[in-house]
């Protein structure tokens, strides 16, 4: 059906992508409403609900995308997704963010999640460079590498669950203050989670035929497409969120956001897919690889050289102008 619809041109593929972005977001919005409604009705605290549904529902679109990437065998989309939505989140949207009000960061966020943030971006790095992923393909993220990807996700939800439980007063340490949980009716729920359910696997399917086609169509390699259009579509739900928190002046909540869904992807999606397939490198991944490990390391220098401890304006300005070089490198160089 897809495939049929794609054949009537490249504008279809641009129109099939973009329906697919707006079935993946309504589809995880549903489905993180549902679950925690029902969360809710069996007596689950926000706190927990907040670390487990809502947190893992905003890395419910790059994890889709995924495995929908490994389905099909287009695994540079499944790396490329990865890497480039946490070079845009750190870049683009701390970048914006800041610029529309200086970012305040948390003592946990300082101390433990951009840190951790920065080793994501290494321990990628070291599976494709150095160890060369154990052996179980020739450059890449082998199911080794994906199982300790996991293991440093199970560490920080572990850390995170014990942090929030010692700090109740500093809200949810991934999804930022004012955690709302809906109270809907059971069956209400229930439809919610089941469209959010078909919305996301639908989304997914038609982001990544379409990204495939738009690629073939243009003479670029698959890694460009996921770096850009897909990771972009991917983060828009952090960017609206961080953009209109730095608008109301409540920008501590998009750090939060941002660094945690940055955690998120690469330990849990990135882990998960490598798990289930082997993922070969692709030209530039290490390139890739070291911009994921940069954004942090500067918005981590930014919040600690500072009295305010915040990511300042020219901090967000710095973080657009290198976002903006490496593009620019990046598409010179295809």
């Amino acid at each position: 059906m897809i495939e049929s619809w794609l054949s009537y041109g490249w504008w279809m593929a641009v129109i099939l992508i973009i329906v697919g972005f707006v079935a993946l977001v309504k589809g995880a919005d549903w489905l993180v409403d549902g679950a925690s409604a029902i969360a809710k009705r069996f007596g689950i605290s926000d706190l927990i609900i907040g670390l487990t549904v809502v947190a893992f529902g905003t890395s419910m679109p790059e994890f889709v995308v995924n495995m929908v990437s490994v389905a099909e065998g287009s695994t540079d989309l499944a790396i490329t997704n990865i890497l480039g939505s946490n070079i845009i989140n750190t870049f683009v949207i701390l970048g914006l963010t800041a610029l529309v009000y200086p970012v305040v960061s948390q003592k946990r966020s300082r101390d433990f999640d951009i840190p951790l943030s920065i080793i994501a971006g290494v321990l990628v790095l070291i599976f494709v460079v150095i160890l060369l992923p154990f052996g179980e393909c020739e450059r890449g993220i082998g199911r080794m590498g994906g199982i300790v990807l996991l293991a440093m996700f199970c560490y920080f939800l572990y850390n995170t669950f014990r942090h929030a439980k010692d700090h109740k007063e500093e809200g949810l340490p991934v999804t930022g203050d004012g955690l709302e949980v809906k109270e809907i009716p059971v069956r209400r729920a229930i439809a919610l989670m089941l469209g959010g359910f078909v919305g996301l696997v639908a989304g997914g399917e038609l982001i990544v035929k379409s990204a495939v086609d738009i690629a073939m169509r243009m003479g670029v390699g698959e890694a460009i497409i996921g770096l850009t259009v897909v990771a972009l579509g991917t983060s828009l739900p952090e960017l609206a969120t961080s953009v209109i928190a730095a608008a109301k002046k409540n920008s501590d909540i998009a750090l939060g956001n941002v660094i945690g869904s940055n955690i998120f992807n690469v330990f849990f999606v990135l882990g998960t897919s490598a798990t289930v397939r082997p993922l070969p490198a692709y030209d530039g991944i290490e390139l890739d690889a070291i911009m994921a490990a940069t954004g942090s390391i500067i918005v981590w220098l930014a919040v600690k050289t500072n009295h305010e401890r915040k990511i300042q304006r020219w901090a967000g300005a710095l973080l657009l102008i290198v976002y903006g070089g490496y593009l620019a490198y990046r598409l010179m160089t295809i």
